[in-house]
């Protein structure tokens, strides 16, 4: 095989696994654990596709830096008052779309399915993810990740990260 192929297919495993931890992160409700994905100075972004489109700097969520995302769950967990439910992520099209160096730019496609207590599933939310992650010793972390979700309205409280 050629070492160019090779190395492709290692990283896309790679980036393939981070993904599938970082939704089963979400999914079991560690959520402690969701800053360690990104680097210290790391952001966390979602923006409607309509808004990413003409260009509005407004984002549904904004989070510079671990210490707000560490702040966003303490809330949730501490001060926010919300119906008790869970999410299921589906990751899919994942597709490394740029290496430089140590950075490594990637995309794709999401939906996540929100179950209530009583059992009821809908579709919560769909879109498109787009990572900078870094190589930290041999580590994958996001340094930026942007959401871009497909509907422009969320008919429920935004708490739990996508």
């Amino acid at each position: 095989m050629d070492q160019s192929l090779n190395e492709h297919l290692t990283l896309r495993l790679r980036v393939d696994d981070f993904y599938a931890d970082y939704a089963h992160v979400l999914d079991d409700d560690r959520l402690e654990e969701w800053p360690d994905f990104f680097t210290q100075d790391g952001a966390y972004r979602i923006v409607t596709r309509e808004n990413r489109e003409l260009g509005l700097p407004l984002h549904l969520i904004y989070c510079d830096g671990q210490g707000m995302m560490i702040d966003r769950i303490t809330a949730m967990r501490t001060a926010n008052i919300y119906e008790p439910h869970v999410y299921c992520h589906s990751i899919s099209a994942v597709r490394v779309i740029g290496v430089e160096g140590r950075e490594i730019r990637a995309r794709s496609n999401f939906t996540v399915l929100r179950t209530m207590t009583d059992g009821q599933t809908l579709i919560f939310a769909c879109g498109r993810t787009f990572d900078t992650l870094l190589d930290v010793d041999g580590e994958l972390r996001l340094r930026e990740r942007l959401v871009v979700l497909d509907s422009k309205r969320i008919d429920t409280l935004l708490v739990i990260p996508l």
